[in-house]
């Protein structure tokens, strides 16, 4: 996938801003945990008191808390409480909301004094001490309670009198023994949680100071409950928002990278030169453009969505968990351990199943395209049950290979599941006996497990990743390699032009060819001179090199030695575009597209009139065009299957005659033609193309005999050269050739 990252930079504004969403996202949902754990630890247990400050308190309670605190202390709260006494105007003012003002005075907190910051200041010394009334009046209530909540002091508290008032006695007491039993209190929560515990148990205190106040406990729970079940469902519609948005932008990014890669290599693939097409296959090409970049397109838009977004939410849920209970964090080790080593061992086995799986592809894609190409051929040789065996098997190779892949996919999900869930009930295990041992809060229990499931759930979405990216590797490496391919045939870097007096010559000056990979040449040594609107004609045996002497002419291949020239400028120092347009080519092999004769014929000339195409189709004896009811808008359908093989070839080279080109190449275009349209159309050529350099290819005399020189190649090398006269008296090669036509030429 590296590869095509370079790909990605169109949209990398839109990358870095689903990034941006996705800590959106990814903090939204690493947040909501906490308010859970806060509605339970503070919303339920502690009945929605926040903090061990009260917003209000007797007068009573406060000089009751004052024996546990220096004069230093009692100044610091008192500077943060106002006193409000019955009957007074203030009284009147809050007794709605505190009843008890009404019968005894009350300290409120004044409204600077709320601050997080004083708060946090107050809190560990005023909340001890409001824990220690609240200790001793329940002692009060039931001296049974006394060795459960203050054991130290229990000896003592069974031998007093019955009915003693505990606080009138503590007042009576120096304060060093009053301090001993604030320290004492302060040593036994250190062990089960420290300062942290110790305020969350006095806000039981300060719950029980409001009631006796006569304030709504129950309302103020229920707005502390509903104030962060607010918070939450605003919090989760901000994660909703941001995951419908990054969906979003990575469809759009994934899309508009599948779209720039087939756009890229089918441009790419445009400007093959034969070197190209012979390393690459059709079928191997037409894998890459569709079934490969749509497994690179699939794999995009969950890369951008979890690649960033898993690490995020995984780090996160562990700082998380790790803040609410550190002495937990071996059981998300170990999880995590064994779904490590699980996702090690499986794409250890799958990843090289992969690269298979898309050879296999490649070869099924060949083997249809052959079968559906040469259909006449295989019913000919009756032959339908052979192929149909040979796709069997290649189908049943991918099919196996593929239920391989996904037989251990589907291993891998359960057991991820068995993970978490055993993860859980650990997690329930251990979070059990330290709620037990009050070192650990319920909602804190409860929030670790939500944050061991994030982690959890990280990896899994990891592991989803994984099980795309191999496969998408392996397809992005492979379109990779066709758009980083290097193309041989190309223009110049400072492109040469044809003189303003263009004259079509061809000359051939030591020409050597030799195909890539190739242990030798296939031409050898070839120099001749073709001139300006000259007629040649090129002959000789099967495999001679005939076809690809012709095609190094337009550079579908560039010579290995030697120069081709075209009027005295050698065809390598020309920009390709200006070297083709002086050349009409027909090729072996009639090519029409999909679409009208018209839109065929523009192929070569957009901007070809209407009588221009008639006199080509003509000159073509393509007359059947002419009098077909639709003319040139009659149909033509996909590779011209709706007309006969000599139809086609006369439609091509009617295609090519649109061009009106100096430099016409007719490569074995006359083999679909019987001997009178052949006879017909090379008179028809001479009369309207003179002036234009003609290369004929062909295996029949009659259709070069006429020409101003016959080249006559054997085994790559061009052993004859001259007149049909001359080559008869003095080439053997053309001369066994043509007395084995002349019959035929006779009755033509």
């Amino acid at each position: 996938m590296l590869r095509i990252f370079k790909y990605f930079k169109p949209y990398l504004l839109l990358l870095i801003l689903a990034i941006a969403l996705l800590f959106v996202q990814a903090d939204a949902d690493l947040t909501l945990p906490d308010y859970m754990s806060d509605i339970v630890n503070v919303g339920i247990q502690q009945g929605g008191v926040q903090h061990a400050v009260p917003e209000a308190i007797r007068e009573s309670t406060l000089k009751r808390a004052f024996l546990f605190l220096t004069e230093q202390e009692q100044k610091e709260v008192l500077a943060n409480y106002q006193l409000v006494k019955p009957g007074t105007p203030e009284a009147q003012a809050v007794a709605q909301k505190y009843p008890a003002v009404l019968k005894e005075p009350v300290y409120i907190l004044s409204n600077r004094s709320r601050s997080p910051q004083v708060v946090s200041t107050l809190e560990p010394t005023l909340g001890k001490a409001l824990l220690l009334v609240f200790g001793i009046q329940r002692i009060q209530q039931n001296p049974q309670e006394a060795k459960k909540l203050m054991p130290k002091m229990a000896p003592m508290l069974a031998n007093l009198p019955p009915n003693t008032d505990l606080f009138t006695l503590l007042a009576k007491m120096p304060f060093s023994q009053r301090r001993k039993i604030s320290e004492s209190l302060s040593q036994r929560f250190k062990a089960i949680g420290g300062e942290k515990a110790l305020i969350q148990a006095a806000t039981r205190a300060v719950k029980a100071e409001y009631e006796a106040i006569g304030m709504n406990t129950a309302k103020i729970q229920n707005r502390y409950i509903l104030h962060k079940g607010g918070l939450m469902l605003l919090i989760a519609l901000i994660s909703a928002i941001a995951t419908i948005s990054v969906g979003y932008l990575a469809a759009r990014i994934a899309s508009g990278v599948g779209r720039d890669l087939r756009h890229m290599l089918f441009k790419k693939v445009m400007f093959f030169s034969g070197a190209e097409f012979d390393r690459f296959s059709t079928a191997s090409l037409i894998t890459r453009a569709t079934n490969d970049i749509t497994q690179v397109q699939n794999a995009i838009m969950p890369l951008v969505r979890l690649s960033f977004y898993a690490p995020i939410i995984g780090i996160g849920a562990i700082i998380h968990a790790l803040d609410k209970s550190p002495s937990m964090w071996w059981t998300m080790a170990l999880a995590v351990s064994l779904l490590l080593g699980i996702i090690g061992v499986v794409f250890s086995i799958i990843i090289p199943k992969f690269k298979l799986i898309q050879a296999l592809i490649d070869k099924l894609n060949l083997i249809l395209r052959e079968n559906l190409t040469g259909m006449m051929v295989v019913r000919a040789f009756n032959r339908q049950q052979v192929e149909s065996a040979r796709f069997e098997r290649a189908n049943r190779q991918l099919t196996d290979l593929s239920r391989f892949v996904n037989r251990v996919f589907v291993v891998m999900m359960p057991t991820m599941m068995i993970i978490l869930n055993g993860l859980m009930i650990l997690i329930l295990w251990v979070g059990a006996h330290e709620v037990a041992q009050s070192t650990m809060q319920v909602g804190d229990m409860m929030a670790f497990m939500q944050y061991a499931m994030q982690v959890v759930f990280a990896f899994l979405m990891l592991s989803m990743l994984f099980i795309l990216l191999p496969r998408a590797d392996v397809s992005a490496n492979r379109v990779a390699d066709v758009l980083a391919t290097n193309i041989s045939v190309t223009s110049p870097p400072k492109p040469r032009p044809f003189p303003e007096n263009f004259e079509p010559s061809i000359g051939f000056s030591e020409v050597r060819f030799r195909y890539p990979n190739a242990e030798e040449d296939v031409l050898h040594d070839i120099s001749t001179q073709i001139g300006a609107g000259q007629t040649i004609g090129i002959m000789g045996t099967t495999g001679s090199g005939k076809s690809t002497l012709v095609n190094l002419i337009p550079r579908f291949y560039d010579v290995t030695g030697g120069q081709i020239t075209i009027s005295g400028v050698d065809i390598r120092e020309v920009a390709l575009e200006e070297l083709r347009a002086k050349i009409g080519y027909v090729p072996q092999r009639s090519n029409l597209f999909a679409g009208t004769v018209e839109s065929n014929l523009r192929f070569a000339n957009p901007n070809a009139d209407e009588e221009t195409m008639q006199r080509a189709l003509e000159i073509a004896q393509a007359q059947f065009i002419l009098e077909h009811p639709k003319g040139l808008k009659a149909e033509v359908a996909q590779g011209g299957v709706n007309f006969s093989g000599g139809q086609r070839q006369r439609l091509t080279i009617a295609r090519a005659l649109v061009k009106d080109a100096p430099i016409y190449i007719f490569d074995e275009c006359f083999s679909a033609l019987d001997y009178q349209t052949d006879a017909r159309l090379r008179r028809a050529l001479r009369k309207h193309l003179a002036g234009r350099t003609i290369i004929i290819v062909s295996q029949r005399v009659a259709t070069i005999k006429d020409a101003d020189k016959i080249l006559v190649l054997d085994e790559g090398r061009l052993i004859c050269e001259g007149t049909h006269k001359e080559l008869m008296e003095g080439c053997e090669v053309y001369r066994e050739i043509a007395l084995s036509q002349l019959k035929q030429e006779a009755l033509a």
